[in-house]
């Protein structure tokens, strides 16, 4: 792991689709590579885990027409990283401690992420959104720089080629 993590956050704008939900968890797992996390390890594991499961929540439970999602990854007091999902449906908020019957095809997710986190919970987002957070330990403090390891983009990113 790299010994200086920047203490800028990584934004991104996505679309509000499977796509832009499954572009989100690649992105988190390229930037905590690049932050020194490589794909392999618990950290980035755990991490996509729970990106991919506010992103699909964001897309199918917070999706507005016309309006995406933002991901936010930022680094805390060198041993927490902090994931956000922020969406436009602040009537919406997630169900903490729902059970599934096991034939049901919904309702494990924040199961999930009650697992993974040490901690998550749901902010207002004005004027009508909300955000939706997690946060992981990270298994050993890291030094932190306030110069980025990378410029994070705010802008949306293309989508990647899909191969048929």
């Amino acid at each position: 792991m790299k010994s200086e993590i920047s203490t800028q956050p990584f934004t991104q704008l996505l679309s509000a689709t499977p796509r832009g939900a499954r572009l989100a968890r690649l992105l988190t797992v390229q930037q905590l590579h690049e932050w020194g996390w490589p794909p392999s390890c618990a950290v980035s594991e755990s991490t996509a885990l729970l990106v991919a499961e506010l992103a699909a929540n964001a897309v199918t439970h917070g999706r507005v027409q016309g309006r995406g999602f933002r991901l936010t990854l930022t680094v805390e007091v060198s041993d927490t990283l902090r994931i956000e999902v922020t969406d436009p449906r602040g009537d919406r908020p997630p169900l903490a401690g729902r059970s599934a019957s096991p034939i049901d095809e919904r309702g494990r997710g924040m199961l999930l992420v009650e697992a993974l986190a040490t901690r998550w919970g749901t902010e207002p987002w004005p004027p009508s959104g909300k955000v939706v957070w997690a946060e992981i330990a990270l298994p050993c403090p890291v030094i932190t720089t306030s110069a980025p390891a990378t410029q994070p983009s705010t802008s949306t990113a293309p989508a990647p080629e899909v191969a048929h």
